[in-house]
């Protein structure tokens, strides 16, 4: 299990090595990993994150139209890894969400899609609650 993600994460399976994988024929979004340094084997940088209905269908490992471009930035297949997260009962909506999050937070280099991680005051608007007031001990926030 691999742990992808903003604060907690998404408990994903894997990683496996893409080369050897069978995708099981369920939705699911996935991520393509690349072994980042040959020092630390368990040290994985985010290539690419997608989603699907039929992860089966997606063309894993080498029919995919991103493969190339995977293999090229990992320096080989044999460098690539995968691993997936099954989203019961998520829809299209749900998984697409979960990919952006994704993308946004570790900007994979072969994602063709990329998305801001920040957000803008206008796109939340101003509000008023208990917990908004400052802080109310003598310590400065660093």
């Amino acid at each position: 299990m691999i742990r992808l993600g903003s604060l907690a994460g998404y408990a994903f399976e894997g990683p496996r090595a893409l080369a050897g994988w069978t995708a099981p024929a369920e939705p699911g979004v996935y991520a393509i990993l690349a072994k980042s340094n040959p020092e630390r084997p368990q040290e994985f940088s985010v290539i690419f994150v997608g989603h699907a209905e039929d992860l089966s269908a997606e063309g894993f490992p080498f029919r995919h139209p991103r493969s190339s471009a995977w293999i090229d930035r990992a320096g080989g297949k044999f460098n690539l890894h995968v691993c997936w997260l099954d989203v019961p009962g998520g829809t299209t909506a749900h998984r697409e969400q979960i990919s952006q999050e994704l993308i946004a937070i570790y900007s994979p280099s072969c994602n063709l899609n990329k998305f801001d991680k920040s957000w803008k005051p206008e796109w939340i608007g101003s509000y008023d609650t208990s917990v908004t007031d400052a802080l109310t001990t003598e310590r400065k926030p660093q």
